[in-house]
């Protein structure tokens, strides 16, 4: 096997890098990631692992001083860890991490493909003294990605999708206990009944607006948010992402009051973000319809079989038939003289 180190995304087949990342989903998707790279908070490496001239394992490794999201901080997510450089292995953005390992290797030959990612992330950190970490790694992947590190993965989250059985909004409703299904009905009847005019948009042309709306969100739940700067993070994303977030938007009065954005991606909907003029709203279960039933409308026509929620809210999701998995924290391995700081 040959290991690789490239600084551009760009240089990679797309086609290639997404058969890596196709169980993983949209958050180590070659677009999405390609439409990180220019995030001046981080400076950005690409491990790459061929065997016979075919891509087999790769990850981006993100060299960063000083993380501007709270909920990507080591420090502020592993007891005991103080701030220090930081090397992040695979995902930065967007909460769900795994290496990319080509589904048809044996185990030798991944455990192998595996080792090259973490050498590469060891080294790469050994000579920035930063520390390497993996964070919101899935689940199915930490057991394995932790043994190959030898270090001992910390529970940070849960992570939350809605299966969607069968064809219709029917058959998600008949899929949930009896009286979900009568509450699931009366929170969508109120919010037929409320009056909003409910628009479908693409990011571009709502992106000030919707950042505002997301800016409020954040603020209710106690973070700091500029509009300006959420506002500029959607149009970046708008970009980044050739424009193919889907917005649905609940209009009071001529006036966006709510809206969610999604991303199709393989099999399934990926909700990105959503936000609300809480002076606007009607009290008509706003967020469980631009969230959850209008998005699950949406996939069951676009033919996907599941709608991703992430993190956050999880009793609220699970009462709506969402499964939930746990996410965690693995710090790297160690590079070959030792660990550093």
């Amino acid at each position: 096997m040959i290991l690789t180190i490239l600084d551009d995304l760009a240089e990679v087949s797309a086609a290639e890098w997404d058969v890596l990342a196709a169980s993983t989903g949209l958050y180590l998707s070659h677009q999405w990631l390609a439409a990180q790279q220019h995030d001046p908070t981080a400076r950005v490496r690409y491990a790459l692992v061929h065997d016979g001239g075919h891509l087999v394992a790769a990850a981006p490794l993100y060299l960063i001083d000083t993380e501007p999201n709270a909920l990507y901080r080591v420090h502020d997510l592993v007891p005991g860890r103080t701030p220090a450089r930081t090397l992040l292995a695979g995902g930065r953005r967007g909460y769900l991490n795994a290496p990319l390992l080509h589904p048809r290797l044996t185990p030798d030959r991944r455990r192998e493909a595996l080792n090259s990612l973490l050498t590469a992330a060891a080294s790469l950190a050994e000579a920035h003294r930063a520390q390497s970490w993996w964070l919101y790694v899935t689940d199915s992947a930490a057991a394995e990605l932790a043994d190959a590190c030898g270090t001992e993965p910390v529970r940070l989250a849960d992570d939350a999708r809605i299966p969607l059985p069968g064809g219709t909004f029917d058959d998600y409703l008949a899929a949930l206990p009896s009286k979900r299904r009568v509450a699931v009905r009366r929170e969508r009847r109120a919010f037929a009944e409320a009056g909003y005019e409910v628009r479908t948009l693409r990011l571009s042309e709502c992106a000030d607006t919707a950042g505002a709306l997301l800016a409020r969100l954040q603020e209710r739940y106690g973070h700091s948010a500029d509009p300006d700067a959420m506002a500029r993070l959607l149009r970046d994303q708008a970009d980044g992402m050739a424009d193919g977030g889907v917005v649905l938007a609940a209009y009071a009065d001529g006036r966006m009051a709510g809206f969610s954005l999604y991303y199709h991606h393989a099999d399934t909907l990926w909700l990105r973000a959503t936000g609300y003029d809480y002076d606007r709203l009607r009290g008509a279960h706003e967020y469980f319809n631009l969230v959850c039933y209008l998005p699950i409308e949406d996939a069951y026509a676009r033919g996907a079989t599941a709608l991703h929620l992430g993190m956050d809210s999880l009793r609220a999701k699970t009462l709506r038939g969402a499964v939930t998995a746990p996410l965690w924290a693995i710090e790297g391995a160690p590079p070959p003289g030792g660990r550093s700081g």
